[in-house]
């Protein structure tokens, strides 16, 4: 008999699944309850060029490890058609200024710019783009576009980059902290950084500032 009621005993402890799943689910209610006071969700909001994407890498850089190795490969791609794009904007400002090149020898360094090459992450920016980024540099009609960036949309970064191109053409080059804030890349969907400062975690979250991106801020 002694048998039986242990027996009986232990079946009478035994939790139930169902009650036991929902002690799990209470659970990570309480946690997820407890995590969410302590997060801040922090939404960038701003036209397409104001700047959001800058901050984020900002809060990045200051916040967290920062960018690595694969990431900074890929900037290396970004900054070099950044360099492509400002050009090709350019040429398209003089042709609508009806300025010509001073030098009609660059037309020639007009038309590799043109023709949008392209290059792979692991591969370094080609020395025929650097000499005709040099020489359209130097033409007078390319400055006298360049000086009136500000009528255009024309990034400031192309004097940035400039000021030290040939470290941008190096054959080991990676870009700085710099380099990456002052690159540009268009934001489509939501990007997400993640930090923590002192007792807070915060989430920030930058949207396409594209009219066709908008529609995506209620959904964050």
């Amino acid at each position: 008999m002694a048998i039986a009621k242990i027996m009986c005993f232990g079946n009478g402890n035994k939790e139930d699944p169902d009650t036991k799943k929902s002690k799990e689910i209470e659970k990570q209610l309480r946690e997820d309850q407890r995590r969410m006071q302590k997060e801040v969700k922090l939404l960038l909001l701003g036209a397409g060029e104001s700047g959001k994407s800058t901050v984020l890498k900002q809060m990045r850089l200051i916040h967290t490890k920062g960018f690595q190795l694969p990431e900074r490969k890929q900037w290396k791609v970004t900054i070099f058609q950044n360099l492509l794009h400002a050009f090709q904007v350019v040429f398209g400002a003089m042709e609508e200024q009806e300025v010509d090149f001073a030098d009609s020898g660059n037309i020639r360094f007009a038309e590799i710019v043109a023709a949008d090459p392209e290059i792979g992450q692991d591969d370094p920016m080609p020395m025929d783009c650097l000499n005709a980024f040099k020489s359209l540099w130097r033409d007078q009609g390319v400055q006298l576009a360049i000086k009136k960036g500000n009528e255009y949309a024309l990034h400031d970064n192309l004097t940035y980059y400039f000021a030290d191109v040939d470290r941008l053409f190096a054959k080991d080059y990676l870009p700085s902290d710099q380099d990456i804030l002052r690159a540009r890349l268009r934001t489509t969907g939501i990007s997400e950084t993640i930090f923590d400062t002192g007792n807070l975690t915060y989430r920030m979250f930058d949207v396409g500032g594209q009219r066709s991106e908008r529609k995506k801020w209620i959904h964050v």
